[in-house]
């Protein structure tokens, strides 16, 4: 299987009756390690409980460790997490937190030379210190995943075009889509011509947009491949396009063909939001009986 690493926040997702582990870059490392992928996640926590519970879940997973730095100065991050009726998620996120302040070290600009892909999305550009690591491991990377993640006030024009041009893959859900889209100037209105026009205005062949619960689009080598998403009763929507992304990364990256990558990635997707918090157990044999691939 592939060598990723994955960079960002490691967080804790505090809901009103209990709290999760979480961070969208580790969400999606869990993921990628449960389809037997060489996993490593480079971040920062603080040096109290809830850093060290953190590296310890990391660590039993057997996610390669060796770039999560410990901070002093800095408290590890949680994450105020509401949802609707609906199972959908909003998200009060404090600044500054440990994984603001990821350093630029040996260990993960070694991981990241070796690595088959690189994961990354853009609220880690909230702080200089970790969008300047992000920048300096960009350019070591073979295959750069963008994971965007508008979190307003929390990103800017300049910093999503800047990441865009750097990435060899885009994802993004519908509304961000439109989002970009307008800011970059598109005269367009429908789905498929934004992605059409994103990919040519950032030289980007590889764009994934997710639908909610009408699944998604891919397009790949300038074809589409299309989704039209599972029904299924929503529980909570947290770490779902986490584990989309996931499981659409390990599927291309190991061989698979872009329509069975993107049916697959659906349906993990989906069985994440009918569990509770982002990281349910999900084989793959429970996909394929779920989705009949």
């Amino acid at each position: 299987m592939s060598k990723i690493v994955c960079f960002g926040e490691v967080l804790w997702d505090v809901f009103p009756t209990h709290k999760k582990i979480g961070g969208a870059p580790l969400n999606v490392a869990v993921r990628l390690k449960s389809f037997k992928n060489d996993v490593a996640m480079v971040s920062a926590i603080g040096n109290d409980e809830l850093g060290k519970l953190i590296l310890n879940y990391i660590n039993d997973l057997k996610i390669n460790a060796d770039a999560v730095v410990i901070l002093e100065d800095y408290t590890t991050g949680e994450v105020a997490v509401t949802l609707n009726e609906k199972g959908a998620a909003t998200y009060e996120i404090v600044h500054p937190r440990a994984w603001d302040k990821i350093p630029l070290t040996t260990a993960a600009a070694t991981l990241v030379k070796q690595a088959d892909a690189f994961v990354f999305g853009s609220l880690i550009t909230r702080d200089t210190v970790s969008k300047n690591t992000l920048y300096q491991l960009l350019k070591l990377t073979k295959y750069a995943i963008f994971d965007v993640n508008l979190r307003a006030p929390f990103y800017s024009k300049e910093i999503l075009v800047a990441l865009m041009e750097k990435a060899d893959f885009i994802k993004f859900n519908d509304e961000e889509l439109y989002e970009v889209s307008a800011f970059l100037g598109s005269p367009f209105h429908n789905l498929e011509q934004n992605i059409h026009f994103i990919s040519e205005k950032t030289k980007t062949a590889h764009i994934c947009v997710t639908k909610g619960e009408h699944g998604a689009v891919l397009l790949y080598n300038n074809a589409l491949f299309y989704n039209s998403g599972y029904k299924i009763k929503v529980v909570d929507t947290v770490g779902s396009g986490d584990s989309f992304l996931a499981s659409l990364i390990s599927q291309l990256i190991n061989g698979s063909a872009p329509q069975k990558a993107i049916d697959f990635a659906c349906a993990v997707g989906a069985l994440v939001a009918q569990n509770e918090g982002a990281n349910p157990i999900i084989t793959e044999n429970e996909v394929v009986q779920f989705s009949g691939l």
